[in-house]
């Protein structure tokens, strides 16, 4: 009851108890954006793995130092090691793509049209066409080859399903008047939407038969994409998959290919999380001061309490619960308020986009499309923990002090 009444203002100590607002309102909104700021990280690195290991499988396997045409070997080898799910050929190769006096560099990945449909993350992301009419079809003698592209090359240069564009591949073809680029037209079947802004710009599928043909590989392909079980664990599997398929081959798994984008988001996740726990740690130093004033302003009444036979430690409970009860509101509030602007963080950001016309997360700089968002239970309770404990340490003092004030000196004075 008193330690309650000492948080209500008086005229005597408003100060005191406009500090004591200052911590509260420091605390709540420490929390609630340390809670904000780890959730989208959080969301980052899992959208961003969760694409990247969509679009290029787990572990790609090279042929060393000579053509892979024997790959057909290669992949019911590495099929048979435990714990891989899939393993698909592919031709990995840069090309100029050209429609309407527009050239744009893209990256063909050349896929067996049956490979590309088993991919869910590709085949759930067609936003216009269909895979369906993915491949390579002959009617009445006349030869079609389609291709798949991404939906922010498709928007820049005005391609929609239907259209016929060219390709032009880096490596000319020798003739009496030099080398000529080597140039092809593919039907455009199926638009897709991946969500990170490279690969719907610069990606295009295109069918494995063509894409030997077109690059000039003969029966061969560039590398073997593999998707295993369980991608925190591809080390162990390139071990494995190393060991059955021998020297001959290299591997490279998502791990070592995205490695120094992955440390960066992990550094910065928790850089930004040792920058807002200070935060937190300036309203618990806010609380201490506010605490010391308050026991200096209640000397003639911690003095009257001892003498009517109050103990040190009912004295030191008093300021413990009220510093502790405004570390454990404002933790609540900024708790609250935190997840409720993690949960809703996308619609925030269109309704505040739609108000400022400005684009407050840019597609090209940010990678993904959309803002991400992904709430840790870990890390919400290392969070409360945190801004508890500071706030219980700086209420320790000023209790303590309290505590040890002798009545006599007190009143004398």
């Amino acid at each position: 009851m008193i330690a309650f009444r000492y948080l209500r203002s008086s005229r005597q100590e408003g100060f005191i108890s406009v500090i004591a607002w200052f911590s509260f309102i420091g605390i709540a909104l420490g929390v609630a954006t340390l809670i904000i700021v780890m959730s989208v990280m959080n969301g980052f690195r899992q959208e961003l793995l969760q694409r990247i290991i969509g679009m290029n499988g787990h572990i790609a396997i090279n042929a060393i130092g000579r053509p892979f045409e024997d790959f057909d070997k290669a992949l019911k080898t590495v099929q048979r090691v435990a714990g891989v799910v899939q393993v698909y050929p592919e031709i990995d190769r840069q090309a100029m793509l050209m429609f309407r006096a527009q050239a744009r560099g893209v990256q063909v990945h050349g896929m067996r049209p049956d490979d590309l449909k088993k991919r869910e993350f590709i085949r759930n992301n067609v936003i216009d066409g269909s895979l369906d009419q993915f491949g390579v079809f002959e009617h009445d003698g006349i030869k079609t080859e389609t291709i798949a592209i991404g939906v922010s090359l498709a928007s820049k240069t005005g391609i929609s399903v239907g259209d016929r564009v060219s390709l032009m591949s880096p490596e000319g073809t020798s003739s009496a008047f030099g080398t000529l680029p080597r140039q092809k037209s593919f039907l455009v079947a199926a638009i897709f939407k991946a969500g990170v802004y490279q690969y719907d710009s610069a990606v295009v599928f295109m069918p494995l038969e063509s894409a030997q043909s077109f690059f000039r590989l003969g029966a061969g392909i560039t590398n073997l994409e593999v998707f295993v079980d369980n991608p925190d664990r591809v080390g162990h599997r390139s071990f494995q998959i190393q060991s059955a398929l021998g020297p001959d081959f290299q591997l490279f798994d998502w791990q070592n290919s995205n490695n120094t984008l992955f440390q960066a988001v992990e550094v910065e996740r928790n850089v930004m999380f040792i920058i807002l726990t200070l935060i937190i740690l300036i309203a618990a130093f806010n609380i201490l001061s506010s605490l010391i004033m308050l026991v200096k302003d209640k000397t003639r009444d911690i003095a009257i309490m001892r003498t009517m036979g109050a103990s040190q430690k009912s004295m030191m409970r008093i300021f413990f619960l009220t510093g502790s009860t405004l570390g454990l509101v404002g933790t609540v509030l900024g708790l609250t308020l935190g997840l409720t602007f993690a949960l809703n963080i996308e619609h925030i950001r269109q309704a505040l986009q739609s108000l400022t016309g400005t684009n407050l997360f840019n597609e090209e700089i940010y990678f993904l499309t959309q803002l991400p968002c992904k709430i840790d239970p870990f890390d919400v309770i290392v969070t409360v923990i945190t801004a508890l404990i500071l706030t219980f340490l700086s209420t320790l003092y000023p209790s303590w002090r309290a505590a040890r004030l002798d009545p006599v000196e007190a009143l004398r004075q």
